[in-house]
């Protein structure tokens, strides 16, 4: 879901491959998936169905396959023509010569295989729905960015986003622990949605003109750059108002008052989308990540200390 131009901030060839391999996974996109697992764990042990295994297992599925989506995002990207140096992100490794498109494309595949492994054990546990879930990640891993119909290049990627960092990931991640799909868990999925849906926002509002140019038909694309930042924040205000909604609603007790420690971030958030342009977007887009997974640990623990 990511990411000086190319010529201009190119890391030295002369860097260690493990350097290099650290900055194709691209980390400050992590957050998206490890937040979910922690709502979704968070709801479990609301509902007094823990389950340390599952839990664990979960956590590592969904690194992995964000993982992987980085990577063959990298190099299929690179042979659409997207990533050039007039792109304002992170450096992708393949499109500045830093890594091979095919080393790229082997270690979608083993990261693809370590999810899939990993996977394995919560289908053990969980059944068909995670067996479903699972193939469908794995596929749609791949075909956001590949394949004749890239979910990004259509302007699909804010519904994937939520539907697999905020409704799947953490009902998925409740119902392998519980074996039960509550209200609950789907309520609860929305917060997450919203703020990894935002991360997304931001990257392509960042590349708007050079989407524009390659043919991706983003969202921003489509809408402008103005109606771009009301996307934003509205996933913002999403995000701030459900913990209100289920106190109301009985699911959480005044604990809910945890996630206001988040707004300020929230409402900075909210400013920086305003203020910032071009490259320093790049630091809007990891204030993003780290207040999903503030908002998400205090999520967890309001939905911990009401259980």
């Amino acid at each position: 879901m990511t990411d000086t131009p190319v010529a201009a901030s190119t890391p030295s060839p002369t860097l260690p491959q493990w350097k290099l391999w650290v900055l194709a996974a691209r980390p400050k996109t992590l957050p998206a998936a490890i937040a979910p697992i922690l709502v979704g764990t968070g709801v479990a042990i609301h509902e007094d169905g823990f389950h340390a295994l599952s839990a664990a297992m979960a956590l590592l599925t969904a690194l992995f396959l964000q993982i992987a989506a980085n990577f063959a995002n990298d190099a299929l990207d690179f042979t659409r023509g997207a990533d050039t140096a007039e792109r304002m992100g992170p450096t992708r490794v393949t499109s500045a010569g830093l890594l091979s498109h095919r080393a790229v494309l082997i270690a979608t595949g083993v990261a693809l295989a370590l999810a899939i492994a990993t996977g394995l054990v919560l289908v053990y546990r969980g059944g068909w729905p995670l067996l479903l879930l699972g193939i469908a990640a794995v596929i749609c891993a791949v075909a956001y960015t590949g394949g004749p119909f890239p979910i990004s290049y259509l302007g699909l990627g804010e519904v994937f986003v939520f539907l697999f960092f905020g409704l799947a990931a953490v009902t998925g991640t409740a119902w392998v622990q519980t074996l039960d799909l509550t209200p609950l868990a789907l309520a609860a999925a929305v917060p997450p949605g919203a703020l990894a849906v935002g991360i997304l926002i931001v990257n392509n509002l960042r590349d708007l003109p050079t989407d524009a140019v390659a043919g991706k038909r983003t969202v921003a694309v489509r809408i402008g750059a103005e109606r771009t930042q009301l996307e934003y924040g509205a996933m913002l205000l999403i995000a701030a108002a459900s913990p209100i909604i289920y106190w109301i609603s009985g699911w959480l007790d005044w604990w809910w008052i945890l996630t206001v420690a988040s707004w300020p971030l929230l409402w900075s958030l909210w400013r920086q989308i305003h203020v910032n342009q071009g490259r320093a977007l790049n630091a809007t887009l990891a204030a993003t990540g780290r207040t999903l997974l503030i908002h998400s640990a205090l999520l967890a623990a309001a939905l911990i200390l009401s259980g």
